[in-house]
């Protein structure tokens, strides 16, 4: 269960970030044209449960990670949301959007569905005057909502490992140089996890390719159930992953994967009439405020992975800066 939850999480974490970090410009344009109104937006669920903007034409009016109060009722809805006079519905009419501020009226909204059942968030339009779409107007604007939920699916395979659910080495290096600079910013340390399987090869010749792919979702799934929820697992080889630990200083982070290794060894998967087991060399680096670049950590990681290699494995090592 604490696996299938990170697996959401991660899901939808990705789902947000791209779409806040890449435009949707073009849709919502679209989505703005066909309902002839201002403003046609893109809202996320976020951590809190609630969908906020994210993304279009009126996210900078209305104010980027605002709440609008018809989203909730959308996002938890099997058909389109549509209100054409907020000011005449019991629901809304007090609402400080419709009763003040921008005096919100109409809103159509289509929620953001994945093919697995996932809500994202809607795709919605609303304006300051009462309206009723047109049956092909909400088609139309559903065909947009399908659109936004493919482009988000498409872009979240590039960067999620096909086979275990973690990132690719290119997801991973994107979210971990986006969370350095952060980390840097705010002064916190960041420390990142290099992680080689012991002789995986051998499992792959002896017990076959398919015992060798449970054993690598085997390893992401017991690692996900030591972390937290905004530690980040990245795929960047065959049995190669790396972890990243934000905000987590030194001595902290070297009980972590301490904690990770001894859950590998612990491994074990039925093959052949007999236990498949394995464990894992671990390499731990920090990267303090201010202090190299993502490569650079990354590298004195592997080199504290090499060293734990060669001290005879199933071994956590900790890069001579940290000592």
């Amino acid at each position: 269960m604490a696996s299938d939850n990170a697996n959401i999480a991660t899901a939808e974490q990705t789902s947000r970030e791209n779409a806040e970090g890449l435009s949707f410009d073009r849709i919502t344009r679209l989505a703005s044209t066909v309902m002839q109104t201002k403003m046609a937006m893109i809202s996320l669920i976020q951590d809190s449960g609630m969908p906020t903007l994210a993304a279009g034409p009126g996210v900078e009016e209305l104010g980027a990670g605002q709440s609008l109060p018809f989203c909730h009722y959308a996002v938890n809805s099997d058909q389109p949301m549509v209100v054409t006079d907020a000011a005449r519905d019991p629901r809304f009419e007090n609402d400080a959007m419709v009763a003040g501020g921008p005096k919100l009226r109409f809103y159509l909204g289509i929620p953001l569905r994945t093919r697995d059942g996932a809500t994202l968030g809607t795709l919605c339009t609303v304006d300051t005057q009462p309206r009723t779409p047109s049956a092909d107007q909400i088609s139309m604007l559903t065909d947009l909502a399908r659109m936004v939920v493919n482009e988000m699916e498409l872009r979240q395979m590039s960067v999620t490992d096909s086979l275990t659910g973690a990132l690719t080495k290119r997801g991973f290096e994107t979210r971990v140089e986006a969370e350095r600079i952060r980390c840097q910013r705010a002064g916190f340390a960041l420390t990142l996890v290099a992680v080689d399987l012991d002789n995986f090869k051998n499992i792959n010749d002896r017990f076959g390719h398919a015992v060798g792919d449970s054993m690598l979702r085997s390893v992401v799934d017991v690692c996900r159930e030591s972390l937290r929820n905004c530690d980040v697992i990245g795929r960047t080889g065959g049995e190669e992953f790396v972890i990243m630990l934000p905000e987590m200083p030194g001595p902290v982070a070297a009980k972590v994967a301490e904690r990770l290794r001894q859950a590998i060894a612990e491994i074990r998967l039925p093959a052949s009439g007999e236990m498949v087991n394995i464990t894992a060399s671990i390499g731990v680096a920090m990267l303090s405020p201010g202090q190299q670049t993502t490569q650079q950590a990354l590298l004195r990681a592997d080199i504290a992975l090499y060293a734990a290699k060669a001290r005879g494995r199933n071994r956590v090592v900790l890069d001579p800066a940290m000592l």
